[in-house]
């Protein structure tokens, strides 16, 4: 099989087409989040609040490797096409639940959840295809400079995201004759016009990409996977929350989960054409960086779920100033992942610039670890302006590392199961990080309760207020923060380890055709 040539022209619009699909899918991580405490007042559903998020994560993350291998068997660009279809279907569903009441007896709060999730379905495809098709326009060496654009496209999202969002519930109420549209509704409306513009782009603009290889669905292999995931990430979100790790509901949903999981390798060891080939997992790059991907995000959720928490409760600042508070940290993530992604191409290397990220990573959180000796937000600031730089590089390289040790044919699977396991990685880190620090703060005098300080910030955040806490529990929290930090510490000295492992394969400075072999041989230089 020959490899598809395309001209300067037709990767520029694909390029462009792309862009506004990576914008869309990462603003959505991050636009709702400012919006939910006047969401939550206007549908009465603080006790579903987590549940909003967890619907998107749940479908999302479980689609991601099916959406990989659609991909390989039928090309990207039709799913892609399905993929933004469905996810422009959730948003402006999203954007109507609760506005005509109850509807056929199910509550507003409940429609945005599952709307949520239809939204997250979309949304698995568009990362992932995203990141195929850049693969499949450029070879290995040249991806860098654009993986390492589409990472500041991420970073600039996670920035402006928040501000976007608390704009459109702040000002964005509207009259429409007799009808009031709340503010928070254009959070999701606003993915409509990019979304169709996208929509166009793509299916009038974008070449037909070949797929690598044909075959038929494997539905049971699906159907296996999302039984072994879903109720891990359920698990995952909400033990320790809505109920204990011990209880009946954790420990059902682990065990049916394991079981699944066992039942899914079992299958895919035997079908023609898996879901998730199993013989990737004998390729050792492929096993070290999605190794190294779940533990440094797993331990960038530890670092950052709770630190506005700690900002509004612990040091008392306003929602707003919490929040620019971050801005470093993605600022430093934008700078790291561009300069990262340039070096690459010019130098054909990536393990390199993956063991300084990690190591700068892994100082800023140690200097982090004790949250009472940061005494100026703006020293916070700086300590998480390394903190992005060191991320920067894992946004792409880990990527680009798996793309070019892997058969042509098996490109879609493998980039989906990079961004599968990052995204475990996140719902592993901010379900552990939730764990130790209830434990620290129920282990304290008085025995404080995480779910009540949430309520707190909520609450002052939908009366557009900030919230005040006493000294005692300012003290409480600091503690309790500074123990996910020391814990952080240990998960980025981990994923290190986990990068030093890595082979370090030349980079492919020519697109392979379908089929080809790729050998593993490490640079003795690495």
């Amino acid at each position: 099989m020959t490899t598809q040539t395309f001209t300067d022209a037709e990767r520029r619009l694909t390029l462009a087409a792309l862009m506004i699909v990576f914008l869309l899918s990462a603003l959505d991580q991050t636009i709702v989040s400012t919006a939910m405490p006047r969401i939550i007042s206007e549908l009465n559903g603080l006790n579903l609040y987590s549940w909003v998020t967890t619907a998107y994560l749940l479908s999302s993350t479980v689609m991601v490797p099916i959406w990989g291998k659609l991909g390989d068997i039928f090309g990207r660009k039709p799913v892609l096409i399905v993929g933004i279809s469905i996810f422009l279907a959730g948003s402006w569903l999203s954007g109507l639940s609760g506005e005509f009441g109850t509807v056929l007896g199910v509550p507003g709060m409940v429609q945005l959840i599952v709307f949520r999730a239809l939204q997250g379905i979309g949304g698995g495809a568009l990362f992932t295809t995203a990141f195929a098709i850049i693969a499949d326009l450029y070879p290995p060496r040249e991806r860098g400079k654009f993986a390492g654009i589409f990472g500041s496209v991420f970073g600039l999202a996670s920035v402006l995201g928040p501000i976007i969002g608390g704009y459109f519930t702040d000002h964005g109420t509207v009259q429409i004759g007799t009808h009031t549209v709340a503010g928070w509704r254009w959070v999701f409306y606003v993915n409509l016009p990019l979304s169709l513009l996208s929509l166009f782009m793509v299916i009038v603009k974008m070449p037909k990409l070949e797929h690598r290889r044909a075959g038929r669905i494997d539905f049971l292999g699906a159907a296996l996977l999302i039984a072994a995931f879903v109720p891990l990430l359920l698990a995952l979100s909400l033990a320790g929350h809505d109920f204990a790790w011990t209880s009946p509901q954790s420990l059902g949903l682990f065990g049916l989960s394991i079981a699944a999981l066992i039942t899914f390798v079992i299958v895919e060891t035997k079908v023609s054409n898996p879901i998730v080939p199993m013989h990737l997992f004998r390729n050792r790059v492929f096993v070290t960086a999605n190794l190294a991907g779940f533990l440094i995000s797993m331990a960038f959720m530890g670092v950052v779920m709770f630190l506005p928490l700690y900002l509004q409760l612990g040091r008392g600042v306003s929602a707003t100033l919490s929040g620019m508070a971050m801005l470093p940290l993605m600022a430093g993530l934008i700078a790291g992942s561009t300069i990262a992604g340039q070096l690459v191409t010019r130098t054909g290397r990536y393990k390199p610039y993956m063991i300084t990220g990690a190591s700068v990573l892994l100082v800023a959180v140690f200097l982090l670890h004790d949250l009472s000796k940061i005494g100026h937000l703006g020293h916070l600031a700086l300590l998480l302006a390394f903190v992005g730089l060191g991320l920067g590089p894992g946004q792409s390289l880990f990527n680009i590392a798996t793309q070019n040790a892997v058969d042509p044919r098996d490109l879609g699977v493998a980039t989906s199961s990079n961004q599968f396991f990052r995204q475990i990685g996140s719902t592993v880190g901010a379900a552990l990080a939730g764990a130790l620090l209830t434990a620290r703060l129920a282990g304290l005098p008085g025995g404080l309760n995480l779910g009540a300080l949430e309520g707190m910030a909520i609450k002052a955040a939908a009366e557009g207020g900030s919230a005040q806490a006493g000294p005692a529990l300012q003290a409480a929290l600091i503690h309790a923060v500074s123990g996910v930090m020391v814990a952080a510490v240990f998960v980025v000295a981990a994923g290190l380890v986990a990068i030093l492992m890595i082979p370090a394969l030349p980079l492919k400075s020519r697109q392979p055709a379908a089929g080809a072999p790729v050998l593993e041989k490490a640079e003795p230089t690495n």
